[in-house]
């Protein structure tokens, strides 16, 4: 039998406080998910501010990282050049989920929406950062 690492919700509180300082620190409006390595949620904060639609694409984009082990940003430059892959289940193509990695692991994800998705995903990067891994 192998261990297996997985996010904690004290992982996941570590990240969502450091992303949401991220996002202060710009006076950014914006929801963070945080979800496993199957995508189901673990915490889920929107700012006050941000608007009503943001806790459905962050939770979105979120699960599209950690299901697909891909970034929203690599899903929206693929779609570019092939627009099939938007018929792939889970996958989100748009910038600002990024998966969390562990030891080369996938084990979780986070999503951010509420600016654009550049500053989507340096909010994420933020707080995974957080997690010193």
């Amino acid at each position: 039998m192998r261990n297996k690492t997985v996010l904690t919700l004290s992982d996941a509180r570590k990240i969502l406080a450091a992303a949401q300082a991220e996002a202060q620190k710009h006076k950014w409006p914006v929801t963070v998910a945080v979800v496993d390595d199957a995508g189901l949620l673990l915490l889920l904060e929107r700012m006050d501010g941000a608007r009503a639609q943001t806790a459905e694409i962050a939770g979105l984009k979120a699960r599209s990282a950690a299901v697909t082990h891909r970034p929203g940003k690599t899903w929206e430059e693929t779609a570019k050049q092939r627009p099939g892959v938007l018929n792939f289940p889970d996958a989100f193509p748009i910038q600002g989920g990024v998966p969390v990695t562990h030891e080369g692991e996938v084990i979780g994800g986070v999503g951010v929406s509420g600016v654009q998705s550049h500053e989507d995903e340096q909010v994420a990067l933020a707080g995974i950062a957080a997690l010193g891994l």
